[in-house]
């Protein structure tokens, strides 16, 4: 290992007494927790590493020789913990594959917990293990962090509670510096820092130049060429270039490194064995981050088991690395078989070093250790001393610790610290401590403003923002800090005001953007602020109005919103208008999704659609990809969201559709071979019945009048003759059972008569009902009622279950869509053909079938066969089928067809991607580094570019990119014939026939 010089790494902690350590934190006495992640790649295959025997040890130096010499294991069996956070009394710790936090205690001081309780539900977490949630760190202003989620916690009486943030990022480690700043990571990214202008409060903020040229490049001392970005991630002597594995980073606040240390942000990068120091700078209200050492690392290893994964400053002022001593350091996914990886770990045998680990402490020549703590010892007023600690760790500690006794009877000792502290760093902690216990008022925190250093005074600020809606008492300071000498207050001051909601924010920012526009940082802050305020005021109007008609719709909108984003917009488009054909063929992509009837109609129709494909013109009109994709092997939840969310985006309104429509429909179509044409859809939505004058209408009230919402004239209507209260009920006989669709209830001369809530029941005599088959409320004139009844039925009764005070229950019109009763279902040309011997498909072929029209056909912009195998520009997306290959028989033929994954061309062999969020795509690779994965959509030719961050699992699929049934855009078995006869030419004559054949076809 080589270290710069003046600095030695010392060895503190070692195997056998920690196996695998990811994580290190210490309690107030200064006894260190670590994270042993038991199971994590014991094998190249990563095999059983959800096991629950992984654990989090406790150890203590005893005799103050820098040596942990008292070991137990504090909690055990548990799955890859990632996260340890300990609070007065007990620790925190969260674990792999779950959003929930656990407490743990010991009481009865043995350093074993025995108490063990959940204090934070936060439910099922998958993904890969690499990109799951880490840090859980207490922050200056109390609020405790981690990546990933969209929300930051606070601890209270043995609870946890959650607050939404309006951002968050980052992947494996997170730590913040003496203002509260958070500095993030994404490894998968090969972004080695990021998000630290500001805190993370106030959304994504960067600044241009905030990482210096070059600082994204390492320069490791080691040549194994493990790295999971392949070939371009190396130079030409094997090291590696660039972070790929960057994370575990922690800014030094301690106070046993040469003044020029403090401050730095520390980097692990695990895969080039190596840990960078940074430099932390700020100018004109810029973080800049540069390497301390041009050309080299602060440590860098050539041992090939040196994997530093995690840092943080320890209560003895010194630097703390984690080195999880190991051979593998890629999780399984980037392992798998035909990776490049794979090929480098069984070359160098990094399989073989496992369940290793070493804790490091870092010191200078002139370092000289501090105290071991006694902190949970000491009483709140004893620990006030300590805020103002040279060793931030000691900082932090106190302020936590002060504030978890929550004892407010301290608080005039605190606002004196506050107020004649000798250091500043002491001042900015007891105010925060302050606010931490509920303490601050306008009167405590107004000489903030006011003070000499600029940290305190941005401090005040921010602390200042609860109270600016309402307290104006603070104006002339806050105004004051507007104009301030230093820009990091100034855009203090523009983030709180708006953030706290000040009543004037508007125009104190127009005066600070004024004052200050020759600062760029601060012109630059307050438009991203702006925009993720913008943005986030659209989406929160949005979903509030959806939750207060339907929470569950509400939050599966959300789900789906992600779905949606991730696989539909290549196409549909985000605003779901579709996108233009990038051929300049004067064609749209795909259909647009906003406005379209088939989205907003009965859930039976856009239920196949999802679940089965569809396929060809669109009224009348060709779409340049003429093919979306089935979506049937998510599961249900996943495929209701997706139909939730465009049901309910771009001005569409529709109801819900529930994962249990799904999974009926899926049993409804199980026999379906291929995607579905609009054709067959229509027998799904039929035109209103016209036989009003048959039925037979009754009501609880209002009997007499009932004809009057079935006579055809809108201006007579149907009421109940008094405001609508629950019970209220219209009933409806028809004349013979039918499969009834939508109910339409019209009240538009009378606009509030709309039913505030209402259940539909049905049945087949009168007397025995079922049901609900739909429940739900109006909300405006038209009252669409999608009925999910799965027979048919003669009787139908709408039920009242709301009520107002000030409007009837009127119907003027009443419409029913039902299927009738001599309606044959849709059976495809696919099932059709299926049940023909396939040897007389081809011989029909031979006899019957014409080239020529099959040319036409194939090369045809509606049926899109050209667009995979002949493309005019862009990828094949399928084998070229001129090309003669051994085996092709005219049966064959027929077979590909029909059944195209009977057997798969080795040059299109599909790979399958499975998401952390459920989400299942499916494509031909084309490339992987450890940042994405990029898929090619073989419906489209577009590439998907997905994560690292949001792969769970990757393998290779057996099931072809040619979805079965395609030939049901076909009219009939004689264009089945014209197709198969030209494969059959083509594949007999080659690129000749090809030819030919495709002129002839124009």
């Amino acid at each position: 290992m080589k270290i710069q010089p003046g600095y030695r790494v010392v060895p503190v902690l070692t195997e056998p007494f920690v196996h695998e350590p990811s994580v290190i934190t210490w309690d107030g006495n200064g006894r260190m927790y670590v994270v042993e992640m038991r199971t994590y790649m014991q094998d190249i295959d990563g095999t059983n590493k959800l096991a629950p025997v992984s654990r989090v040890s406790r150890h203590e130096d005893t005799n103050a020789d820098g040596v942990y010499d008292k070991h137990t294991v504090f909690a055990d069996n548990l799955v890859l913990p990632r996260m340890v956070l300990p609070l007065l009394d007990r620790v925190i710790i969260g674990e792999t594959n779950t959003l929930d936090l656990k407490s743990y205690q010991d009481t009865n001081d043995d350093g074993v917990a025995d108490k063990i309780d959940v204090c934070y539900v936060g439910g099922h977490r998958g993904g890969n293990l690499e990109h799951q949630p880490s840090g859980l760190i207490w922050n200056i202003d109390n609020w405790i962090y981690t990546t990933y989620t969209n929300s930051r916690y606070r601890y209270s009486d043995g609870q946890v509670a959650k607050e939404p943030l309006i951002f968050n990022t980052g992947q494996w480690g997170l730590t913040h510096d003496n203002v509260g700043r958070l500095f993030f990571s994404i490894a998968g990214g090969e972004i080695p820092a990021l998000n630290f202008q500001q805190p993370v409060v106030y959304g994504q903020i960067s600044l241009a130049g905030e990482l210096t040229d070059g600082f994204r490049d390492v320069f490791p001392i080691d040549n194994i060429p493990d790295t999971q970005g392949g070939l371009k991630r190396l130079r030409s002597n094997n090291t590696l270039n660039r972070f790929t594995g960057g994370g575990g980073q922690s800014i030094y606040r301690g106070n046993q490194m040469p003044s020029d240390f403090d401050g730095n942000l520390i980097l692990c990068e695990p895969v080039g064995r190596l840990i960078r120091r940074a430099e932390v700078t700020e100018s004109d209200g810029r973080i800049t981050l540069a390497n301390v050492y041009q050309g080299e690392e602060f440590i860098a290893a050539t041992d090939p088991n040196f994997r530093p994964v995690n840092s943080a400053t320890g209560p003895d002022g010194c630097l703390y690395i984690v080195d999880m001593y190991r051979g593998i350091i890629q999780e399984g996914n980037w392992v798998r078989e035909g990776s490049y990886l794979r090929g480098v770990v069984q070359d160098y045998e990094l399989d073989k070093n496992i369940g290793r680990g070493r804790i490091y402490r870092v010191e200078h020549e002139t370092t000289r250790r501090g105290q071991r703590p006694k902190m949970l010892d000491e009483t709140p007023a004893q620990l006030i001393r300590h805020l103002s600690h040279p060793n931030g760790w000691w900082r932090s500690e106190a302020q936590k610790l002060i504030v978890l006794h929550g004892n407010r009877d301290i608080a005039p000792v605190l606002a004196e610290l506050a107020h004649h502290g000798k250091t500043p760093l002491g001042r900015l902690h007891a105010y925060w401590t302050l606010d931490g216990l509920g303490a601050i008022t306008p009167q405590i925190l107004s000489p903030g403003f006011t003070d000499s250093d600029d940290r305190v005074r941005a401090a005040a600020m921010r602390i200042a923002e609860p109270m600016m809606a309402t307290d104006r008492s603070l104006d002339t300071l806050i105004t004051q800090l507007g104009n301030d000498r230093s820009p990091t207050v100034v855009i203090q001051t523009l983030l709180s005001i708006n953030h706290g909601k000040h009543p004037d924010a508007e125009s104190l920012t127009r005066q600070i953007l004024k004052t200050h526009a020759d600062v760029d940082s601060i012109t630059s802050i307050a438009q991203q602020y702006k925009a993720n305020q913008v943005a986030i005021l659209a989406e929160q109007k949005k979903m509030a109005e959806l939750a207060n008609r339907n929470k569950a719709l509400a939050e599966s909108v959300m789900r789906g919103k992600t779905i949606y984003s991730t696989l539909c917009t290549t196409c549909h488009g985000e605003n779901g208008k579709g996108h233009p054909s990038p051929k300049g063929d004067n064609l749209h992509l795909a259909p647009p999704l906003a406005g379209s009837l088939r989205v907003t109609g009965h859930k039976e129709r856009l239920a196949r659609i999802l679940l089965h494909g569809l396929i060809g013109p669109i009224d009348n009109k060709t779409y340049s990809d003429g093919l979306m994709m089935p979506l049937a092997a998510n599961n249900d939840r996943w495929i209701a969201d997706a139909a939730n969310y465009v049901r309910n985006s771009w001005g569409n309104r529709a109801a819900m559709i529930a994962p249990d429509d799904i999974a009926r429909v899926r049993s409804e179509s199980q026999s379906r071979i291929g995607p579905w044409t609009i054709d067959d859809l229509a027998y799904f939505d039929p035109p209103p019945l016209t036989n009003q004058s048959q039925w037979k209408l009754s009501a609880s009230l209002q009997t007499d009048n009932t004809s009057a919402a079935i006579d055809g004239d809108t201006t007579t209507r149907w009421s109940t003759g008094k405001h609508q209260a629950s019970g209220q009920w219209l009933a409806i006989e028809l004349p013979e059972p039918l499969k009834v669709m939508t109910l339409e209830l019209d009240t538009r001369k009378a606009k509030t008569d709309f039913p505030r809530g209402y259940v539909v029941h049905v049945s087949q005599d009168g007397k025995t009902w079922t049901g609900p088959v739909a429940k739900g409320y109006g909300d405006g004139p038209i009252t669409l009622i999608e009925i999910d009844s799965p027979g048919r039925v003669s009787h139908l009764r709408i039920t009242q279950t709301g009520s107002s005070r000030r409007s009837y229950w009127s119907v003027y019109d009443l419409k029913i869509r039902a299927i009738p009763s001599d309606a044959t279902p849709p059976v495809s040309l696919a099932e059709s053909l299926a049940k023909v011997a396939a040897t007389e498909l081809a011989a029909n072929a031979r006899r019957d079938g014409d080239a020529r029209r099959g040319a036409k056909l194939f090369f045809s912009q509606s049926i899109s066969c050209a667009k995979c195998h002949e493309p005019n520009s862009g990828p094949r997306l399928g084998p070229n089928l001129a090309q003669r290959r051994t085996g092709t028989t005219d049966v064959t033929l027929v077979e590909a067809v029909l059944d195209p994954s009977k057997e798969i061309h080795q040059d299109f062999q599909q790979t399958s991607v499975l998401t952390g969020d459920g989400l299942i795509i499916n494509g031909f690779l084309v490339s992987e580094d450890d940042d994405t994965v990029v898929l090619r959509d073989p419906a489209t030719g577009k590439e998907l570019r997905i994560p690292q961050d949001d792969v769970e699992a990757i393998k290779p699929m057996k099931v072809s990119a040619m979805p079965p049934g395609l030939v049901n855009q076909l009219r009939d078995r004689q264009q089945f014939s014209d197709l198969i006869r030209f494969l059959i030419e083509v594949s007999q004559q080659g690129e000749s026939a090809m030819t030919k054949l495709r002129a002839n076809a124009k």
